[in-house]
């Protein structure tokens, strides 16, 4: 006979999954301890198998645990959408959309973006999560977004990706910085200025370092720094040179508070949409990703 395994027992499964503790899993669900700690024993006994590892006080899916979360997902999500169906008139977009995206697009693009959405989508909830790049690929591995929104490309080959929209990065200084008034920046010119540039695993410190590569040097970095603003503040004060999205220096670029500085860099890059072909994708998330590459428009940019 196969084994009886309840809705209750992989919601407990799921919820473990993503909070590492039975803990977490019980305020998430709204359960006591001992009840989600008993679906969890319940589960694994009757399946016969141990799904997690139990190093101290956490649980950590093992080998198996990460193979079944996929199959896990799926059937809740599929339970989601016929409860939703029984309740929702019939054709109406609807469920929630968990979206990581990468602090470029999530701040200058996706606002906009998931707010027509919306409007449109009355009865959709769009979650966005700002991250770096490499953390996006991250949550989209682990299960905790349904799509994932990045800066370069996706080489994690457990994930699907494709290109979403071209972006262009720009090296900014402030108008005093000794060389706001160069015609054109040289490569001893690169080297040897201090830079202010995103943390390891942005995407956009990727492309600078990988620009500064195909011209045999190196950036010397004086301040990495987690946010865009942060960076601009910090390139206002004349304490470096920068390279940040045009998207996110249009502003100060117009007004004359920033200069760009022109260079042999090639700062060109793509923005991908990020999956996991194993992750459920629900008519919402199939609807939100056409949006997302109708609203691209032919210039490869966003429309408004």
């Amino acid at each position: 006979m196969a084994p009886q395994v309840s809705f209750r027992q992989l919601q407990v499964f799921a919820a473990v999954a993503r909070r590492g503790t039975v803990s977490g899993a019980a305020a998430e669900l709204a359960m006591s301890q001992s009840a989600t700690s008993q679906a969890l024993s319940d589960l694994e006994r009757q399946l016969g198998v141990a799904l997690f590892e139990r190093p101290g006080r956490r649980l950590v899916l093992n080998d198996l645990g990460r193979s079944l979360l996929p199959r896990a997902e799926e059937l809740l999500d599929g339970m989601a959408a016929f409860v939703a169906a029984a309740r929702e008139p019939e054709g109406e977009l609807h469920g929630t959309l968990g979206v990581s995206a990468s602090a470029t697009v999530g701040t200058y693009l996706l606002p906009d973006l998931v707010g027509r959405f919306s409007e449109a989508h009355p009865r959709t909830d769009l979650r966005l999560r700002l991250r770096n790049t490499h953390e996006v690929i991250g949550d989209v591995l682990r299960l905790e977004a349904d799509l994932g929104l990045i800066e370069g490309e996706c080489l994690e080959p457990a994930l699907v990706s494709e290109p979403w929209c071209e972006d262009r990065l720009v090296v900014v200084a402030a108008p005093g910085h000794p060389l706001a008034s160069r015609e054109r920046l040289d490569d001893h010119d690169l080297a040897e200025a201090a830079w202010i540039l995103r943390e390891p695993g942005s995407g956009t410190r990727e492309v600078f370092e990988q620009a500064m590569r195909r011209r045999g040097g190196s950036p010397r970095v004086r301040m990495a720094l987690g946010q865009h603003e942060a960076i601009k503040q910090a390139v206002l004060a004349g304490l470096g040179l920068g390279c940040l999205s045009a998207l996110g220096v249009a502003g100060e670029l117009e007004r004359g508070e920033l200069v760009a500085l022109d260079s042999e860099l090639i700062l060109h890059r793509t923005f991908s949409l990020v999956w996991h072909p194993e992750r459920y994708r629900s008519p919402l998330w199939q609807a939100f990703k056409v949006f997302l590459i109708e609203a691209r428009g032919a210039s490869g940019q966003p429309q408004p």
